[in-house]
């Protein structure tokens, strides 16, 4: 059974990238070969003069460096998403280091990896200066290879599947926690809402009208200026309602969908802003409702405290199946926004959170500022 959820996460590499892995890999590949069987080989055959045990540590040594190489190459090169090894800690003298080294699955799992590669480095290779030759072609070919080689060495030089299942479960109980926190926090406020404008409002209209019905027999003018305080403060209240209704679910958004809804609130921006929405087909309603709410607010924080002049609204489909929506604004103010716990931007989190999404903050000082969401469609 497979890691959907790993391999749903990895993208697609650079087809030019894919090239270069190919092609720069296949020395480091020999040497690896080279160096670890040999010196296996010689350690082993050693042994029984005590020669081969320093010869074998070396060996581990030498292997484990490698592997680490492989990491970052692979992260680097083919985007894929292969964390820093989980190593067993090892202390005490060479010996019994070597000891625990030896014990460690993921020495194994290493050693296995950089066995494998290099008859598939020699193939790789020879599909690499193919690839410039039938450059067309290869852009078409050549990701997909260096998505299968992703996931060979996400699957051997990665954690176990059943530590990424685990880190997997953690990080969606967070998540749901902070969607939790954060539909609790929308209802609050939502009811101080009520209470503190149309409710309000609401009483002072019953009000206006129970004192009008006391001069019913008398003061005409008197009357007259109490229905107009109670039309005046119902038409209010009509109008804070409707507010209210727009801020849970906008219409705009569910008639005309995320295009229409953007648009209309780049409008509003007091800066320019330029929008470009290509998310057919129509996502889920709770999709359209985050990416519309996550752009809401990432403007608001552009007009309060970027100092930009103009911005730009970015959603599209992205993903193998387009199972994901991506919303990115991006600005040309002075930077240094970052996610702090209780800020503006850890609410947008919050909020991606609800379905599983995650907000990314890249704001160097001096800008620009990109705010990006990866909102999934399925759940």
């Amino acid at each position: 059974m497979t890691d959907n959820s790993a391999v749903a996460e990895q993208p697609r590499p650079n087809a030019f990238k894919a090239i270069g892995f190919m092609v720069v890999s296949f020395p480091l590949r020999l040497v690896q070969f080279v160096l670890v069987v040999a010196l296996t080989l010689i350690g082993i055959a050693t042994t029984i003069i005590w020669v081969g045990i320093p010869v074998l540590f070396a060996a581990t040594q030498i292997l484990r460096w490698f592997a680490d190489v492989e990491r970052r190459w692979v992260r680097t090169a083919l985007n894929t998403p292969v964390p820093d090894a989980e190593r067993l800690p090892a202390e005490g003298n060479a010996l019994q280091r070597w000891r625990v080294q030896l014990t460690d699955p993921t020495t194994w799992r290493d050693l296995a990896y950089l066995m494998a590669v290099f008859p598939i480095g020699v193939i790789e290779f020879a599909l690499g200066l193919a690839a410039i030759v039938l450059l067309p072609i290869a852009i078409w070919v050549i990701p997909g290879l260096g998505w299968i080689h992703g996931q060979l060495a996400l699957s051997l030089l990665g954690p176990p599947r059943a530590h990424r299942l685990a880190a997997r479960a953690s990080r969606l109980q967070a998540s749901r926690a902070r969607g939790v926190d954060a539909a609790e926090a929308e209802r609050r406020r939502i009811e101080r809402d009520l209470h503190d404008g149309a409710q309000q409002r609401l009483v002072s209209v019953a009000m206006s009208l129970g004192r009008a019905r006391t001069k019913l027999d008398g003061d005409a003018e008197g009357l007259r200026e109490l229905i107009d305080e109670a039309h005046s403060d119902a038409k209010l209240a009509v109008s804070e309602l409707r507010d209210l209704a727009r801020g849970i679910y906008p219409a705009v958004l569910a008639d005309r969908g995320l295009d229409a809804a953007l648009s209309a609130q780049a409008a509003k921006a007091p800066i320019h802003v330029d929008v470009t929405v290509d998310v057919e087909p129509r996502p889920p309603a709770a999709v359209e409702t985050t990416a519309y709410f996550i752009v809401g607010e990432s403007l608001a924080n552009v007009a309060k405290h970027s100092g930009a002049t103009e911005a730009s609204v970015r959603v599209w489909r992205a993903g193998d199946h387009l199972d994901n929506v991506v919303v990115e604004v991006t600005d040309n103010g002075h930077g240094g926004a970052e996610l702090r716990p209780g800020g503006g931007l850890a609410g947008l989190a919050d909020r991606a959170a609800t379905i599983d999404g995650i907000i990314t903050v890249v704001s160097p000082s001096g800008g620009p500022t990109v705010i990006r969401a990866d909102l999934p469609c399925t759940w």
